[in-house]
C-alpha cells in the first residue's frame, strides 16, 4: 500500500536539534522527489525543503531554512530525513512528508502525504 510515515516530532527547547524521518514505501517511493512541509496552527501549509532520490539535488525554502535545515535520503531504507538545528519557536508545527514528479515549493506539485509530525518548541 502507497504510504509515507512520518515520525521524530517531539518536545524541544530553543536552541536544540531534532531530526525528522519519513519513510516511503509502494508508490511514493516511486516518485523521483520528496519532501517536507510544515503547517503551523491556523496557517496555510509551507514547504521547507525537498530532495531527489536520485541524485540528491535538494531545494530548500530560503537560504535561512537552508542555513538551519539539513534534508538528506537513504535510497536502501526508502527514508528522507530533516536535520533540524537552532530550532526556534516559530519552528512549531506539523511537520508533513510528501512524494511528487516534481521538485517545487508548492504544495499541489505533490501526489502522496504522511499524516504528519508534531514539533513544537518551548522554553
Amino acid at each position: 500500500q502507497a504510504q509515507l510515515a512520518e515520525s521524530g516530532g517531539r518536545l524541544v527547547l530553543p536552541g536544540g536539534s531534532l531530526r525528522l524521518s519519513c519513510t516511503a514505501s509502494g508508490r511514493p517511493f516511486d516518485s523521483p522527489a520528496i519532501a517536507w512541509f510544515r503547517q503551523r496552527h491556523g496557517q496555510e501549509r509551507e514547504f521547507v525543503a525537498a530532495i531527489r532520490w536520485i541524485g540528491g539535488r535538494t531545494l530548500y525554502q530560503d537560504s535561512a531554512t537552508e542555513g538551519r535545515f539539513t534534508i538528506s535520503r537513504d535510497n536502501a531504507k526508502r527514508t528522507a530525513w530533516l536535520q533540524m538545528d537552532r530550532v526556534e519557536p516559530e519552528d512549531t508545527a506539523v511537520y508533513y512528508c510528501a512524494s511528487g514528479d516534481y521538485m517545487r515549493r508548492e504544495p499541489d506539485s505533490y501526489d502522496y502525504w504522511g499524516q504528519g509530525t508534531q514539533v513544537t518548541v518551548f522554553s
